[in-house]
């Protein structure tokens, strides 16, 4: 074991990856430029006072930051990100356990099964696009209105002066979002292989440490405490990110022999690796969404004329938008919601690969359970059993934020204001970080490998 830096200099030697790696960084500024564009309409001097007085450590805001890099606190045409597409893609995963036809499409023919989903995930992205903008907007306004700012940050809806002003934005926003999709597609295809949509994820949580870092060390009485502070939780987390998502159960497996001319060799010992976190980071994002999707209800009706019904709306929203550490209801919802669904989520996937049947149809078999459906089974509770702590570990990333506001309040050094600042990102965002470094280098060494230079990014 030991590590091989040379590998490096292989990047610019090979004329077909240094030109992925140059359109990758030219698809990603084109990106960033374009996520400071403003969708039209806003009043920018409403957007600024009231970001001042919120937190960017939860919520509705600080879940949008996280997917589109800061756009959405500026009210961009880029301010969904990709959210929407992944949605989609999230539901389309979802259905086909639950509707038969679709999962004997994906036996039957997988290539093609595939094709059908990647295009209406595109067709399903769209309307997701405009719902999250709708959304966006009211719980924005209703938010700033009953803050005080006392004022719309947009000008939105549906009469018959304010339609077609409406009808822009919604066709702007839903643009940008396809447009940033565009993007990530074309990294794909043309840049690093299958990183698209994570390294434009990659890209807006990376562009706001600068930023981060500023706010955090602005009280010079505790810049060098919080430094320090921020630098052990970060090593440790990323630490302990990486230890469970390299978290593996080999379940042993045997092979059978080969006949070579007259004879038949031994069967062959090996070992089927089943991970720990199955499901990567995708039950935060999940969780997060359902968790706003109550907040973006009630924010139609904060407006009401009733004040009663009002009032109860309002408390509503401010319930599910999660900011501060006193909101520990909103946590404990959001641990136990990612608990589930990473059950859930695992559960669907791990039924996908149909382990059983795959391993029947190669003549292998698990010592000491019969092949098949038993197989299958017996595999599911092992893939269960080590879930629950992967599971445990995605709800305490989590709720990260607030554990450690509860801890700088504790302190006494402001965790309203540093709760997030702390991870310079979020704890959701680090983990998506370390997730799109560690594939992303996996990747560039794979190609180093294809032509032909075999010292490797990564540690032997």
């Amino acid at each position: 074991m030991k590590s091989s830096f040379s590998g490096w200099r292989y990047l610019w030697k090979s004329e077909d990856i240094r030109r992925k790696l140059i359109v990758t960084f030219v698809l990603l500024a084109i990106f960033r430029l374009a996520a400071n564009v403003p969708a039209p309409g806003v009043n920018f001097a409403v957007l600024a006072e009231y970001r001042n007085l919120s937190t960017s450590g939860g919520g509705f805001l600080g879940f949008l930051d996280l997917l589109s890099g800061g756009t959405v606190s500026n009210f961009s045409l880029l301010s969904m990100g990709v959210y929407p597409y992944i949605t989609a893609q999230i539901i389309l995963q979802l259905l086909i356990p639950i509707i038969p036809a679709l999962q004997r499409k994906m036996e039957e023919d997988p290539r093609e099964a595939r094709r059908w989903q990647e295009k209406w995930t595109y067709y399903l992205a769209v309307p997701m696009a405009a719902l999250s903008a709708i959304g966006q907007i009211n719980i924005f306004n209703s938010s700033s209105l009953n803050s005080p700012v006392g004022q719309k940050i947009l000008e939105f809806g549906f009469s018959a002066d304010l339609w077609l002003h409406s009808l822009t934005i919604l066709v702007s926003m839903t643009a940008g979002t396809m447009f940033a999709i565009w993007l990530g597609e074309l990294i794909s295809e043309y840049g690093i292989r299958g990183q698209g949509l994570s390294l434009i994820i990659f890209a807006g949580i990376v562009s706001q440490m600068p930023k981060q870092l500023l706010s955090l060390l602005a009280d010079k009485s505790t810049a060098v405490f919080m430094l320090i502070f921020t630098i052990v939780i970060i090593v440790l987390t990323v630490f302990a990110i990486v230890y469970v998502q390299q978290g593996r159960r080999n379940v042993p497996v045997m092979y059978p022999g080969r006949r070579m001319g007259s004879r038949m060799s031994m069967p062959v010992k090996g070992t089927l690796p089943l991970m720990v976190n199955l499901s990567g980071m995708i039950p935060l994002i999940f969780a997060g969404a359902i968790l706003q999707f109550p907040a973006i209800l009630a924010s139609y009706f904060t407006s009401s004329t009733n004040a009663d019904v009002a009032s109860f709306f309002v408390s509503v929203q401010n319930f599910f938008s999660g900011s501060g550490t006193s909101n520990g209801g909103y946590w404990t919802l959001y641990f136990l919601m990612v608990v589930a669904f990473t059950f859930f989520y695992t559960s669907v996937l791990f039924d996908q690969q149909n382990y059983g049947d795959n391993l029947k149809k190669a003549g292998a078999t698990v010592p000491g359970v019969h092949t098949g459906i038993p197989t299958q089974k017996y595999l599911s509770t092992v893939q269960r059993r080590i879930t629950l702590p992967g599971a445990v570990f995605l709800g305490v990333i989590a709720i990260m934020p607030f554990l450690l506001g509860l801890l700088l309040k504790l302190l006494g050094l402001g965790a309203a204001s540093t709760q997030t600042n702390v991870f310079l990102v979020s704890s959701s965002g680090l983990l998506i970080v370390v997730g799109v470094v560690r594939d992303t280098f996996m990747n560039i060494d794979a190609e180093l490998k294809l032509h032909g230079y075999q010292d490797s990014l990564l540690v032997r």
